[in-house]
């Protein structure tokens, strides 16, 4: 793969070009590449050290959790203090500035690292919730996050603080697998991608549902949709298009394009 490093080493069609600085509603999309790109590991690759010996889907249930909520709350707490180490990367922060000047953009993430609010977007859907937003486990009321595990100790386990209202135990505030995705949050994302004349898929496969239906609806309501990806994906529709290269790389030149004189 030949990487990009100007705008116009980028083959845009015309149409697109015109679309793209005409469109008044953008949606931005965005998975787990784009936090990777910050150096923050997947949720399959964090699994180092303590965490090793367990398969990912034995510590994101409420199932594991009631079985050892110290083992789960240590582990979540171990990757919130991980990501809140790192900074965010060019793709986020031209997240932010595409924001500033276009008419309206609606910013939607499966990732739960709050990078893009980092990088100043002032308003995000979290589709897999947050590990900064922990909430009740018996009355669902959200709490500040406590501080976070020292990681220089390794991994531990760390029993989970208490709610001062129920005594519930406080959960992590992603979503676990068995759950539904927040409704309001997939509703308002199903609304944007159906109405918005413009859709950016960023570091995401597009592969897991009901999240992967947003591009989709996006071409079936006549938006153009632009996949930046490090693969290349199956385009669905003669209004999709994808630029292969590392979202960092990629969004910065995108953003320069659209506010080309």
């Amino acid at each position: 793969m030949t990487p990009v490093n100007t705008v116009s080493e980028i083959l845009w069609p015309p149409k697109f070009l015109e679309a793209m600085r005409s469109a008044q509603h953008w949606v931005v999309f965005t998975g787990a590449g784009v936090s990777a790109e910050s150096g923050i590991p997947t949720f399959r690759d964090a699994l180092t050290g303590l965490w090793s010996n367990f398969d990912p889907e034995d510590l994101a249930t409420t199932e594991a959790f009631l079985r050892d909520p110290d083992l789960v709350w240590g582990w979540y707490e171990w990757r919130r203090a991980k990501v809140l180490k790192v900074a965010p990367n060019p793709a986020h922060q031209a997240i932010a500035e595409l924001a500033r000047h276009v008419p309206r953009l609606t910013l939607i993430t499966q990732n739960v690292d709050d990078l893009h609010e980092r990088a100043g977007s002032p308003s995000v859907l979290h589709l897999h919730g947050s590990l900064h937003h922990p909430r009740c486990m018996r009355c669902a009321k959200a709490l500040d996050p406590p501080q976070p595990l020292d990681t220089s100790q390794g991994e531990q386990l760390l029993a989970p603080p208490v709610c001062v209202d129920c005594g519930g135990l406080i959960r992590p505030g992603v979503v676990w697998f068995g759950e539904m995705l927040p409704e309001q949050a997939l509703t308002q994302a199903f609304e944007a991608a159906a109405q918005c004349d413009l859709l950016l898929s960023v570091g995401t496969s597009g592969v897991v549902y009901p999240a992967a239906q947003i591009p989709q609806l996006a071409a079936r309501s006549g938006a153009w949709v632009i996949h930046i990806n490090p693969q290349n994906l199956a385009l669905g529709s003669e209004r999709e298009f994808q630029l292969t290269g590392a979202a960092g790389a990629l969004l910065p030149l995108l953003v320069q394009q659209v506010l080309a004189d």
